[in-house]
């Protein structure tokens, strides 16, 4: 591990035991314990879920059932494992009976998220269905339209890249959902290697995110994610920017390389 790391680490364990008691919001009152997050703090790709579902809250790390078990095989699948990346949720205790959370909760909880991304500066965000690519990339288009898809943004003073995909849990029993899955993950490695390079230019009409040259199935309807629900209606989600200068990665102190872009570029 390197210095970099040991200060990411550091600053992601030191946001952890702030949050270990945390009452903020009336989900504490039923948690066994906070799902904060895990894997790589030096993660170029950090994929960010809805919240913790049963298995999340008794084990205490995300993405532990069913749905995570498809996640690792999808990892697989593009040269990747846990230990590559970086998983965390919108909110990080459980809510009753898997509910969404209430606008209160997912205000209160967000700020959490969006230091860890401060701290990790990944080049891509992977969405994991719709709720948390509604807070994320600030749109109300339903995952039909935008799954697959990548939005140039700045969260939390990071330029990165939106990814949203359907949220595993929906394509554990239809294979339709499965197969469009696979197909959007399949992109998530030349968008590692080349930023938004690797997209299509000038495929997509405007306010639409840009298009990846890779071949999909056609998207199913819209699944629910029954493992981790959440809602995040009245939550007013960070704005994207259009910003291209290289990022300085404070806890690094160097430089990452600016995100290629052309002027085909169709946003929301």
């Amino acid at each position: 591990m390197t210095a970099t790391d040991t200060e990411r680490a550091q600053a992601l364990q030191a946001l952890r035991a702030t949050l270990a008691g945390c009452s903020q919001c009336g989900l504490h009152k039923g948690r066994t314990q906070v799902v904060f997050g895990a894997g790589n703090p030096e993660a170029a790709l950090m994929f960010v879920g809805e919240g913790p579902g049963f298995h999340e809250d008794r084990q205490g790390e995300p993405f532990v059932g069913q749905a995570g078990k498809l996640l690792n095989e999808l990892l697989g699948r593009i040269g990747l494992n846990r230990a590559d990346v970086y998983i965390a949720n919108v909110v990080k205790c459980r809510p009753p009976e898997n509910r969404d959370p209430t606008p209160d909760e997912i205000a209160a909880c967000s700020p959490h998220l969006m230091r860890q991304i401060e701290i990790i500066r990944p080049r891509v965000v992977c969405t994991l269905g719709r709720f948390a690519t509604k807070l994320l990339a600030g749109t109300d288009l339903g995952m039909t339209a935008i799954h697959g898809k990548a939005k140039a943004m700045t969260l939390a003073g990071v330029d990165t890249i939106v990814f949203p995909v359907f949220h595993p849990a929906a394509a554990l029993y239809t294979p339709a959902n499965r197969q469009v899955l696979e197909a959007d993950f399949a992109k998530l490695r030349p968008l590692l290697d080349r930023g938004l390079a690797a997209m299509s230019p000038g495929t997509a009409g405007a306010g639409e995110y840009m298009t990846a040259g890779v071949t999909e199935p056609e998207a199913p309807a819209e699944a629910a994610a029954p493992e981790a629900p959440v809602g995040t209606a009245g939550v007013e989600a960070p704005a994207g920017t259009t910003g291209l200068e290289a990022p300085v990665d404070a806890l690094a102190g160097r430089s990452r390389p600016p995100l290629q872009r052309t002027e085909q570029l169709p946003l929301w």
